[in-house]
């Protein structure tokens, strides 16, 4: 199974915000949209950065309060490791697990075209595990 899947099954639907936004507009945005990370995205619509709940809990710890008035910009993670859509799901999960982090951005060449969580990808795991499991029992009444 590929990442191509996991799309497929959730959708490319991405959140993004401006690196110019503060933070305080990056953590209301996330906490609508129920994520845990949003996209930043430069000139073009291009991908310039990620930054997660963790990116905006560190910034505060380390500048208090006044850390939510800063610029996104700032604060985001700018060398974001990507993936592309027919990476396999073994491979992504190595490198979330390997990285430390939960979301990786998909990108067909240049192009983003979704975002997967850590989260897409065990609800990916458990639908195989499950029609495995489903299949065994059709194969063992069967026999």
């Amino acid at each position: 199974m590929n990442v191509k899947a996991i799309l497929a099954a959730k959708g490319g639907d991405i959140v993004s915000i401006e690196p110019t936004a503060d933070l305080s507009a990056a953590a209301k945005l996330l906490s609508e949209h129920r994520i845990g990370a949003v996209v930043i995205r430069g000139a073009g619509g291009r991908l310039a950065g990620i930054l997660s709940e963790r990116d905006i809990v560190r910034a505060i710890a380390e500048q208090g309060a006044d850390a939510l008035a800063a610029p996104v910009g700032q604060v985001m993670t700018r060398n974001v490791t990507t993936c592309g859509e027919n990476d396999s799901i073994a491979d992504i999960m190595e490198r979330m697990t390997a990285g430390k982090f939960r979301h990786l951005p998909v990108l067909r060449e240049t192009e983003l075209i979704g975002v997967v969580s850590i989260g897409d990808v065990v609800k990916q795991r458990v639908g195989e595990i499950e029609q495995d499991a489903e299949a065994l029992r059709g194969y063992i009444q069967t026999a």
